[in-house]
């Protein structure tokens, strides 16, 4: 396991030496180095991008977590403002992850690097979708181009999904990166691909499972275009069908490899900023769910909880429940999953009933509940109880939209440990149907839909525009 530590030096090696990053600055002097040295620090800062902040902030929205203190107590109550993202949008996605997969992209010819330019194609696309997703208009055709761009243009969330006449897509975009996989090149990934250890056939496998992603997010807004990305996908027989081939970065157990979840959860001095929701555990033990003890840590004889909003004394650190070990691993190894083969059946059983697309819902949902239970470690016999005692949960019944809402509230107990897909999936659906937290403030007294810009990016780009609120929703959200 490459260190963290080797890795978070060498993003910030590539990044400017001003204290406030623009999205536009390419590194000053960067070190003319091969992707094999450049790929482990940009698959890892995507994976940080997504389990940090954006993670904290999705988890407590969605009643996964209740804050404590600091940043998340105000999330609690609906109160952000765009500086509360700083680093993210700066150090973890602009400068660090889709900087580097661009300079891989950039030198694929000086080092004959196409394999290494194709996996950064996909993870460019995750994660400036995931981008895109919290913040909708971005930059993104013009970002990233030092200083033939000091003011990059904001381009719309529909344009970065669907392309136009001068704008390459993201689905375009992953595409290319898959084609990219097949090509000859001098140096192929190892060890260096912290993902898939350099096995090309899962790459596209997860490019192809990221094209379902992106494609259900615009299903309500792009009903067609969805629909023909997902059949293309389902044609070629190539996505993610297993649990061993989830699209997830992998961290380790010694001081400096452990997983960013993990460190903020047990070791860092906010550790002590959120706990478990009751609302979450709540909705786990009315059904008996074998993943419990995997999900939450129990720290007596009973799981030690708060509800959200709540303005009270809260449980000491060490005598509350937290995420369990499945999210966080025994000693930090837990992986930050991305995109996992249980999410995948998941949005095809959605897609099913919503769009048409081929696969049975029914068997596709269960498929989703029994492989999230598999990862936790339930055995067959206890998933089989489950079913068994839940007949309400096993079987999708009434209309199409009832049985929307049975997937989408199974999916969101499955994707544990990524508050921002759980935010995101409920800001498309509007499930699983949430109440309001305790004093809550915020706007409008509403959760918050989107991710406002950052101050220093508005005060040195005219071109962000300034007020857009957290209660605004982004293109694909309508419902």
């Amino acid at each position: 396991m490459l260190s963290l530590c080797a890795i978070a030096a060498l993003v910030l090696s590539t990044a400017s030496c001003k204290k406030f990053l623009d999205v536009n600055e390419t590194p000053n002097n960067p070190l003319d180095v091969p992707p094999s040295v450049v790929l482990p620090g940009a698959l890892v800062g995507s994976a940080f991008a997504n389990s940090n902040e954006l993670n904290r902030f999705g988890s407590v929205l969605i009643d996964v977590t209740a804050g404590a203190g600091n940043s998340p107590l105000r999330w609690d109550r609906y109160n952000t403002d765009g500086d509360d993202f700083g680093n993210q949008w700066r150090l973890e996605i602009y400068d660090a992850a889709l900087i580097n997969y661009k300079k891989i992209i950039e030198n694929e010819g000086k080092y004959q690097s196409p394999i290494y330019s194709g996996i950064s194609k996909i993870m460019m696309a995750y994660t400036f979708g995931m981008t895109t997703d919290c913040w909708g208009d971005i930059p993104y055709s013009d970002a990233l181009r030092g200083n033939d761009a000091t003011q990059p243009k904001i381009d719309t969330q529909k344009d970065i999904y669907l392309g136009n006449a001068n704008v390459q897509g993201l689905f375009d975009l992953i595409k290319e990166g898959i084609k990219d996989l097949d090509k000859q090149g001098l140096l192929k990934p190892k060890t260096d691909d912290v993902v898939y250890g350099g096995d090309l056939t899962k790459w596209k496998k997860a490019g192809n499972t990221l094209l379902l992603k992106l494609a259900l997010q615009i299903s309500l807004v792009e009903p067609v275009k969805a629909k023909a990305i997902i059949d293309e996908v389902l044609a070629s027989d190539s996505y993610i069908k297993n649990n061993n081939e989830n699209l997830e970065v992998k961290f380790g157990a010694a001081v400096g490899s452990r997983s960013p979840v993990y460190e903020y959860t047990r070791i860092s001095a906010f550790r002590t900023d959120q706990l478990i929701s009751t609302r979450f555990l709540t909705r786990l033990q009315e059904t008996n769910d074998p993943r419990l003890t995997a999900f939450i840590t129990k720290p007596g004889a009973n799981y030690v909880t708060v509800d959200n909003g709540f303005a009270g004394t809260v449980p000491a650190f060490g005598t509350r429940s937290q995420l369990g070990d499945y999210v966080t691993g025994v000693n930090g190894e837990g992986p930050v999953r991305l995109v996992s083969n249980w999410q995948r059946a998941f949005i095809l059983a959605e897609a099913a009933l919503r769009l048409g697309t081929a696969g049975d819902p029914q068997a596709l949902y269960t498929e989703g509940i029994t492989e999230s239970m598999k990862s936790a470690g339930v055995s067959d016999a206890n998933i089989a109880a489950f079913f068994t005692a839940n007949p309400t949960i096993a079987t999708l019944t009434g209309n199409n939209e009832a049985k929307i809402k049975q997937i989408i509230n199974q999916k969101y107990i499955s994707l544990i440990g990524n508050g921002f897909e759980q935010w995101t999936d409920w800001r498309r659906t509007g499930y699983p149907d949430l109440l309001p937290h305790q004093n809550a403030v915020g706007i409008d007294g509403t959760r918050p839909v989107r991710l406002q810009y950052i101050s220093q990016e508005i005060q040195r780009n005219p071109n962000f525009k300034t007020g857009i609120l957290p209660n605004v929703k982004v293109w694909w959200d309508v419902n």
